[in-house]
């Protein structure tokens, strides 16, 4: 242990601190990729268990519509009621396959009630020589329309700007302070099926992903890095503990093999051989004073008997 009682010394207790904060930090990390990992998977679980049902009545989803919940995202609803074309808005900036655009929002006043809920009819490209405006922008059907879609939550508000007709994100207070009347404001409906078919509508947005991302693998990087880091710092102490092995060896070894040189001056004759190389024939005759001899040791001695003769 007397070997490695430098570990003790305030430079080498400092770089050891700073492995077990960077390990402490590491954790964390790999935590937060844990973390979203699971919120990956809650998000994999709703698109299985509501995506691909059968769609529920209105009079049913109507409270999804006022306060959604994440476990809801995605339940399938059935309305019937018209679209309110005049009121209808873009959201800027949205992304579909690659490309940015927008995405139509009209509001579709539920037949029998008097509840208003916004409806997202799909992505829109935008004009290649105008940005600020999509390329086209269909309208829905007129009169009753049978429609099913798709519960999504609203979106917060964003600090940004947005021109007249458009909207900077899904925000539904938002929107309806610009319509001026009432609207649900908990959940918005992605438009999938309308009846009866307009000859052009926007494009449907994808399915959404069901990958889980590589949160886990990150994870277990974040926690190798953490380990890495104390097998670095033992590794330099190891080395620098063998570091001073060598130099005394070499020492020692100097000592015993100071010559004279021919005008009576000092040498050392094993200055030309490499430092390693001087600790080994040190470490050698010290083995052979006592008598503790290697398998290193015997088969040298065989050989110099063998060529001695």
């Amino acid at each position: 242990m007397s070997r490695y009682r430098f570990l003790l010394t305030p430079t080498w207790l400092g770089w050891l601190g700073i492995c077990v904060l960077f390990a402490v930090a590491c954790v964390f990390l790999g935590q937060w990729q844990i973390d979203r990992r699971e919120a990956s998977l809650e998000e994999i679980n709703h698109i299985v268990s509501n995506y691909d049902e059968d769609p529920i009545p209105y009079a049913e989803g109507r409270d999804l519509f006022n306060a959604a919940g994440e476990e809801d995202e995605w339940t399938v609803v059935e309305l019937r009621g018209e679209y309110l074309d005049q009121d209808s808005l873009l959201v800027r900036n949205r992304g579909h396959n690659g490309s940015v655009g927008y995405e139509a929002l009209v509001p579709f006043a539920v037949a029998g009630t008097d509840d208003v809920v916004i409806i997202d009819r799909g992505w829109l490209p935008t004009d290649s020589t105008d940005g600020s405006q999509p390329e086209y922008d269909p309208a829905p059907p007129q009169g009753e329309v049978e429609l099913i879609a798709r519960i999504r939550p609203g979106e917060p508000a964003i600090n940004r700007d947005a021109p007249e007709g458009q909207l900077a994100s899904i925000d539904l207070t938002e929107y309806q302070d610009q319509l001026g009347y009432a609207v649900l404001t908990g959940g918005y409906g992605l438009m999938a099926v309308e009846t009866p078919a307009p000859e052009t509508s926007p494009r449907q947005l994808t399915r959404p992903s069901m990958e889980e991302g590589p949160h886990l693998s990150y994870s277990m990087q974040w926690i190798t890095f953490g380990l890495l880091a104390f097998i670095g710092w033992g590794y330099a102490a190891r080395t620098h503990a063998r570091n001073r092995d060598y130099d005394e060896a070499e020492a020692a070894l100097v000592g015993e093999t100071q010559a004279t040189d021919r005008d009576g001056g000092p040498v050392h004759a094993a200055s030309a051989v490499p430092a390693q190389d001087r600790a080994k024939a040190a470490k050698k005759r010290q083995r052979i004073k006592t008598g503790r001899f290697s398998d290193e040791d015997l088969e040298d001695a065989w050989v110099d008997q063998r060529l001695n003769r």
